[in-house]
């Protein structure tokens, strides 16, 4: 069994929710769907590995380079690498 990634709400509103995701070597999310729009603001680079129920992606992580990405996305997030690597995701609703 791989390690949980670790979830910290920074902020939880009627217009937004604020996480900070940290992933240990190894770490996972474990599957979801996602439930609003988000944002995604990378805080190191790294690699994360996507299972999705097209297969399997690799997502380049850039520290400072935000991506977003629309409700219903469903996945389980792994860290494969050797360093820790954190994100803030901002959920819109």
């Amino acid at each position: 069994m791989k390690p949980q990634a670790i979830p910290t709400v920074q902020i939880d509103n009627s217009r937004v929710i604020v996480t900070e995701w940290r992933f240990p070597p190894g770490a996972e999310t474990g599957w979801h769907t996602h439930a609003h729009d988000y944002v995604v603001i990378p805080m190191t680079d790294g690699n994360l590995v996507l299972e999705t129920d097209e297969g399997i992606k690799t997502s380049h992580l850039v520290k400072g380079r935000s991506y977003t990405r629309n409700v219903g996305v469903s996945h389980n997030v792994i860290n494969p690498g050797p360093d820790e690597v954190i994100f803030v995701e901002v959920e819109i609703r």
